[in-house]
């Protein structure tokens, strides 16, 4: 295979940013390739530089970026030195992306259909009926229901997968030769998420599209890519043929990234997780920029920057010791002994026929209805189940953010059946709540103190030195130290965000919290840290936890007990080892077998191909 089979290639990118005066580099001396009909992953925290890469292919960045060094090369184009006009010819045509969060890149004021066929109309000049004509053969193509009628309807009457399969569907309308897929599936059920996989792998076969997948979800990425390439602060360390690469990694930070995430299967009472280390000081400049995080480093790695050296057939890693690497396998386990769940025989919270209808354009949509079930203390509940199924608007009815048309909420054995601000303080105290999304929740016009020592005012006894002390002990459990505390919300990142939310729902000492999905928006190595936090808060405070996820590992990890909900019915009730091991009901069959396969085996995609150390293929 030749070089000029590459659909895409970069080479030697490096973008950065102009902040406070400063420049800070983003990508740096990044070099690869797609062929056609190939998929290729990037992985890494968030920070590491995946999507500015992608926008940088588009030439999409803000006008505080620039591209400093390096060519990127398009069907045998540079696109770095064209201008606005011919960039505009490529983009969406020859080029396109599908972003994380599709109903942002719907225009909510236009029906979904003509979306579609704006694309026909501007880059192929059709009339207004074949465009039509065009967009719902589209919609048919990405599986959505009913193309004819679903053109007539506006993104809003649509599920968050549909929107997706829309979203796709603009970016495939032009039969493009690379799609740029920016976390498209974060945020998606287990079983959308299949699905969407699905279509990708049928898609890749009529189209023979190259893709650029960005993730930081290993598993998935192992699913649908032949090749993965792994950024760490703007740098590929490591890169090759996907199966290769995660199941014998040859750098440090891809062992560690694999060592964070939750093994199919795995309980908190069988092992605890590896988050990665959050290193306590900056690289030294030219030194390796892992150093300071990484449990190889030697005198050396201090001092010189390493290239990508070649690590296997198709591999190639940026540490000095890829050999030392390779050859230690997967970090120690850290095994957990004697630690048994608290028993159910009594009762914390007691849920009796909870029912909520919503009104809506004249017909009434029914969220939850008769859901019952107790939660022992010290216990933990996981609820599963697609978007729609009710998670949610049972956790608010049971935290008082909303009140149920029937039924009843009782919290060790008080009747707190009403909207949080009318429970009484105990009550309030006793129940905290902990939301995905830290950042909407925290005030930032607040430092970390004010928020604490605010929640500890209104809801716990005690004077000021009371307080302080609760606070000191507070810090040192969530793994904040005493400069945290007067900063805002914005100067921290999401996980320490999440640590500052944590903190303040146990600042109570409350005997249940509920936990509306509170790792789904962390990087796999904040997520490792965030829940081996919240088992030792629980099995310290003896506290009940109610866990709202779609991630399945997470829930099989957490909860000693399963909840599965289907269009606001509880379908089914049980220990987590019998649901997980053998599930009665049919739909909680379904959510299991759409669980992405675990990271290292790649089970669809086109054939590997050899590459050499800069991403092309390797020539005879």
């Amino acid at each position: 295979m030749s070089a000029a089979a590459d659909v895409l290639r970069v080479e030697r990118l490096t973008v950065e940013y102009r902040v406070g005066g400063g420049a800070l580099s983003a990508v740096r001396d990044v070099t690869f390739s797609i062929d056609a009909g190939e998929a290729m992953g990037l992985v890494g925290e968030s920070g590491s530089g995946k999507t500015t890469l992608g926008m940088a292919i588009l030439r999409y960045l803000p006008d505080n970026g620039r591209i400093t060094q390096g060519s990127i090369t398009f069907d045998g184009t540079d696109l770095v030195p064209l201008g606005r006009r011919e960039l505009s010819a490529i983009r969406g045509n020859r080029i396109a992306m599908v972003y994380q969060n599709p109903a942002s890149a719907l225009n909510p004021s236009m029906r979904a259909g003509e979306q579609i066929a704006e694309v026909y109309r501007a880059h192929l000049g059709l009339g207004r009926e074949e465009a039509r004509q065009r967009a719902e053969g589209m919609l048919d193509l990405v599986q959505l229901p009913d193309a004819h009628g679903a053109y007539d309807r506006y993104p809003h009457q649509f599920s968050g997968g549909q929107k997706q399969r829309i979203v796709i569907g603009m970016a495939l309308a032009m039969d493009p030769s690379l799609l740029i897929l920016d976390e498209p599936t974060t945020g998606l059920d287990v079983t959308v998420e299949a699905e969407i996989v699905e279509l990708f792998a049928d898609l890749r076969s009529r189209f023979d599209t190259a893709i650029l997948f960005i993730s930081h979800d290993i598993g998935l990425v192992a699913t649908v890519c032949e090749r993965v390439g792994v950024l760490y602060r703007g740098e590929l360390v490591e890169t090759g043929a996907t199966q290769g690469v995660f199941e014998r990694p040859t750098h440090p930070y891809t062992r560690g990234l694999l060592a964070c995430r939750v093994p199919p299967g795995a309980s908190k009472d069988s092992r605890r997780l590896e988050p990665l280390p959050a290193g306590s000081r900056e690289p030294e400049v030219d030194a390796c920029s892992f150093e300071p995080r990484c449990a190889f480093r030697e005198p050396r790695c201090r001092q010189e920057h390493p290239a990508l050296f070649a690590s296997g057939n198709t591999q190639h890693s940026r540490c000095f010791f890829h050999e030392t690497v390779a050859a230690a396998g997967p970090p120690a386990v850290t095994e957990v002994a004697g630690r048994t769940a608290a028993p159910a025989d009594n009762t914390l919270l007691d849920v009796r026929g909870l029912r909520r209808v919503f009104r809506s354009g004249g017909r009434e949509v029914i969220a939850v209805t008769d859901a019952s079930f107790t939660l022992a203390p010290g216990r933990i509940l996981g609820v599963v189940g697609e978007s729609g199924s009710g998670k949610t608007t049972l956790a608010r009815m049971i935290a008082g953010l909303e009140v149920p048309d029937a039924g009843t909420v009782r919290l060790a054995d008080a009747d707190v059946t009403r909207l949080a601000h009318k429970r009484s303080v105990e009550a309030r105290r006793a129940l905290q709540m902990v939301f995905q999304h830290p950042d909407g929740t925290l005030n930032p016009s607040h430092t970390i103190r004010q928020i604490l020592r605010r929640q500890m005012r209104m809801l716990s006894p005690g004077d000021g030195a009371d307080r302080d002390e609760t606070l000191a002990t507070l810090l040192e459990a969530v793994q904040l130290g005493p400069e945290h505390l007067d900063v805002r919300p914005r100067q921290l990142s999401g996980g320490q965000q999440q640590r500052v939310a944590i903190a303040r729902a146990f600042s109570t000492s409350p005997g249940l919290v509920v936990l509306d999905e509170p790792t789904s928006a962390l990087d796999v190595s904040v997520q490792a840290a965030i829940l081996n936090l919240l088992i030792d808060l629980q099995q310290r405070e003896n506290a009940s936890y109610l866990l709202i996820s779609h991630d399945l590992a997470v829930v099989r990890y957490l909860a000693d007990d399963i909840l599965v909900m289907h269009r606001g019915e509880i379908v089914e009730h049980g220990p987590a080892a019998e649901v997980f091991d053998a599930p009665r009901d049919p739909y909680t069959r379904k959510l299991l077998s759409a669980v992405t396969v675990h990271a290292g085996k790649v089970v669809r995609g086109g054939p590997e191909r050899e590459r050499d150390t800069a991403g092309g293929p390797i020539r005879a």
